[in-house]
């Protein structure tokens, strides 16, 4: 770096903060490569953190996708081994309901068998018991070995041991130039967005890890991808429906899965092409097809609650022949790009959460392959260790945790996921380690303050005016913070206001503006 922190210098410049640039980093890191992550958000922003966190036993794909399906097998057991703070081997279902096709439930295990996935047939009436929830018009179940991983903590737990092992976290920062000199990228310009610096970053080798916005950073360079960004939306339950996965056994499609996790469970998903990547939410139309569909399945969705629904966006590389992009293959791609005419331009994208580790190794290969490293890949060898401050983000974590150590004085700021001021705390401290900005969202991300059934109501205020104690905003910082923490909480909610969830919206609008008069103009005519 100069004098003046305008210029860095890294062997590997990672643009993008999801599961597979932090997955990356780590692998990098281990290698004695040193790295710098760069993410326009914060780690975990896009699809990395609005999935439904299942860990693939690879069933879902052996119709057609059967490498994708051997990989996820594979993968699901080395995360399982390595990584077990963040999985739960609650196994999983396939169940078909009547009108799926007899000839697909035939076959699917035979499909599972040819792609070395174990699948049983199981009794429906066993299966009933086992879980209750299931309809009575089953008419077919096989046991797969499906998993569920926590995303957060996943990526929290890599980008940790990556920072620990001398790799570096920029958050808030966003590549918005490249300078090309011959056949490489010569510096990277990248712009801190809170305060608007540029600065410039020299790098050996710059890898494209940006998820849906791939296309948009190849373009820095001069180079064109035919990305197709397929979203897809899911909605939380307030209460744990099922304990294990179940999956509707027929071709993959919308509305086939229920995912447990912790304490909740996801539903979904769609898959519907979009063109604003910035303005991302769960359409109420897909809402009520979701409860629909997947209530052939389980009926009692139809009744239960829902706190909650989201969207992420798949970044697919092909060029769809029709409006349905579930044809594309969801197998991830390492591009070099020396036939664009780029030496030190490495692009990551698709592939699975499951199977992130998988690429980053390709990824990794390839990049010390042309740094002249020989240092082997140790990431499906070595654990993961794991963050104990990370153990915030998991669903039903939090109680055992503050029981745990519990001090009279350790208030609760979020009753919901009992979430204390101890924990907020620790979640600073380890920001300040990694060189992140401490602020609302920032502890949001890092627990599961605001994830409850209230959806901030309450816990908001009380983490703001927390900070406020600790020095950590200052002026009329905390007030900003809570309306955006507040409206990211409003997107989630908008599409399920209804029942008990609408009765807890209509509290929350007292509280926040008959109470605090969030939406009252102040003197400068700011609201």
């Amino acid at each position: 770096m100069d004098r003046t922190g305008n210029r860095l210098e890294t062997q590997v410049l990672i643009i993008g903060g999801g599961i597979t640039g932090v997955g990356l980093a780590r692998d990098l890191a281990l290698r004695g490569v040193e790295c710098i992550v760069v993410e326009k958000g914060h780690v975990n922003s896009g699809a990395s953190g609005a999935n439904h966190g299942l860990l693939h036993s690879g069933a879902r794909y052996v119709s057609n996708d059967p490498e994708t399906a051997r990989e996820c097998r594979s993968e699901s057991e080395v995360l399982k081994r390595l990584a077990p703070a963040c999985c739960e081997a609650t196994g999983g279902f396939f169940v078909a309901v009547p009108g799926d096709s007899e000839a697909y439930i035939a076959d699917f295990p035979r499909r599972c068998a040819s792609s070395g996935i174990s699948a049983w047939p199981i009794d429906c009436r066993d299966a009933r018991e086992l879980e209750p929830a299931l309809s009575e018009s089953i008419i077919a179940v096989f046991r797969v070995d499906d998993a569920t991983v926590d995303p957060f903590r996943l990526a929290y737990d890599n980008i940790s041991d990556a920072i620990s092992r001398g790799a570096r976290l920029m958050t808030y920062t966003q590549a918005v130039g490249m300078e090309r000199e011959g056949r490489r990228i010569r510096s990277v310009r990248l712009r801190q967005l809170r305060s608007g610096r540029e600065m410039e970053v020299e790098a050996e080798q710059v890898v494209n890890a940006g998820g849906a916005w791939v296309g948009k950073i190849a373009e820095l360079s001069g180079v064109s991808l035919p990305v197709v960004p397929s979203k897809g939306s899911l909605l939380i339950t307030q209460p744990r429906i099922t304990d294990r996965v179940v999956n509707r056994l027929r071709l993959p499609s919308d509305g086939d899965i229920i995912v447990p996790g912790g304490t909740v469970s996801l539903v979904g998903t769609t898959s519907v092409r979009v063109d604003d990547l910035d303005r991302l939410h769960a359409d109420v139309d897909e809402v009520d097809f979701l409860i629909e569909e997947v209530a052939r399945l389980i009926p009692s969705l139809q009744s239960t609650r829902i706190v909650r629904a989201f969207a992420g966006v798949r970044p697919l590389l092909g060029r769809p022949t029709s409006s349905d992009d579930r044809g594309i293959k969801r197998s991830s791609e390492v591009i070099g790009h020396e036939e664009d005419g780029l030496d030190n331009l490495v692009t990551v994208i698709g592939g699975k959460l499951t199977t992130h580790r998988l690429t980053a190794e390709a990824a990794a290969d390839l990049l010390c392959s042309r740094l002249g490293v020989t240092a082997p890949c140790l990431t499906r060898d070595v654990p993961l260790p794991n963050a104990p401050v990370n153990d915030w983000v998991v669903a039903g974590l939090s109680p055992g945790l503050w029981r745990q150590h519990r001090d009279p004085s350790d208030a609760l700021l979020c009753e919901c996921e009992m979430v204390p001021m101890s924990a907020v705390d620790q979640i600073v401290d380890q920001r300040r380690t990694d060189g992140e900005t401490v602020d609302l969202e920032a502890i949001r991300l890092h627990s599961r303050m605001g994830k409850g059934s209230c959806q901030g109501a309450f816990c908001g205020f009380r983490t703001t005016a927390f900070l406020y104690e600790r020095s950590l905003v200052t002026g009329n910082g905390g007030i900003e913070a809570i309306k955006a923490f507040l409206e990211s909480r409003w997107k989630g909610l908008r599409p399920v206001l209804w029942g008990s969830q609408l009765i807890q919206e209509q509290l929350q609008e007292a509280v926040h503006c008959g109470l605090f008069s969030l939406e009252t103009p102040d003197t400068d005519g700011h609201g």
